[in-house]
């Protein structure tokens, strides 16, 4: 199948590619540089000359406490956006993919939040993916991805990094670590979703869904589980969101049931701890970064 790959260079992305290209795929990328997804007229002129069969939009603005200040940036990208790949794609005949976020949910919560849930997000971020599910919807043959607490070794490039790294790095520097313990979510390792997304695109079975991976846990616990996995001992001590101070709210529970998805008989997501065993193996490898403990 030819696919148009969007928002190229992201950590998502760059592990989709890689798993696409393995399947055979004809891949065509195009990056933030390449092209400007709110830029309707450069989507449709690009998407016409590439007649792809789908069109998979992996760019987003991600970094949650500038989508609270630049509210109009982040409608602009994640909204706008999403409407301009969707409606260029159905122009050209072709389905259309467009990755949502877990934080569409907001409400209390004691249970993984289904599709058929009724969204609450509590931030810009969540409301402006939310109004691009609507946007990217106006294509019959969409698939909208909701995922959790995504990291690669790509790393993304908004947020200049990921959470893995970003704690390997201030456990390196021996500095104290504060982590939130009353937010619970599944994070998901990019190159476990990859699979999963490239067993749904190819089917017809057009739609919402979540995808992420199995269970769930804290920031704090996946911090220590990740310095457990890596064999290093920082302070680490978990606080509450009102302590750590973030002046955005995040949802408390946001953990995504997979169960539609699954009942399809695709590839599942493995459990967010063999997620962490598998980037850090592949790390290693890669001799990539802040080094783990011996």
């Amino acid at each position: 199948m030819k696919i148009l790959l969007l928002g190229g260079q992201g950590q998502l992305a760059t592990d989709l590619a890689a798993e696409l290209r393995a399947r055979g795929h004809e891949l065509h990328i195009r990056s933030h540089a390449e092209l400007d997804i709110g830029n309707a007229r450069e989507v449709a002129a690009q998407v016409s000359a590439c007649q792809p069969a789908c069109v998979i939009n992996a760019a987003a603005f991600t970094q949650v406490e500038q989508c609270e200040a630049e509210p109009e940036r982040a409608y602009a990208v994640n909204a706008v956006g999403a409407s301009n790949v969707a409606n260029a794609a159905q122009a050209s005949g072709a389905r259309c993919v467009y990755f949502s976020t877990d934080y569409v949910f907001g409400g209390p919560r004691g249970q993984p939040w289904r599709e058929t849930d009724t969204p609450q997000p509590l931030n810009q971020y969540g409301k402006s993916k939310l109004a691009g599910e609507a946007m990217a919807a106006v294509n019959p043959r969409h698939f909208i991805l909701r995922v959790s607490g995504l990291y690669g070794l790509a790393g993304s490039r908004g947020k200049g990094g990921n959470f893995v790294e970003a704690m390997l790095r201030r456990a390196q520097s021996g500095e104290p670590i504060a982590v939130v313990n009353d937010q619970i979510l599944a994070p998901t390792y990019t190159a476990h979703l990859a699979p999963a997304v490239a067993d749904l695109i190819v089917t017809s079975q057009y739609g919402l869904y979540h995808l992420s991976a199995a269970g769930e846990c804290s920031w704090f616990e996946f911090a220590r589980e990740l310095f457990r996995q890596a064999k290093l001992e920082p302070q680490l001590r978990p606080v509450s969101s009102t302590e750590y101070g973030s002046p955005v709210r995040r949802p408390a529970y946001s953990v995504l049931d997979n169960t539609k998805y699954l009942g399809l008989g695709l590839t599942p997501i493995p459990d967010w701890r063999r997620g962490l065993s598998d980037y850090l193996a592949l790390r290693r490898n890669r001799g990539t970064g802040t080094p783990c403990g011996s």
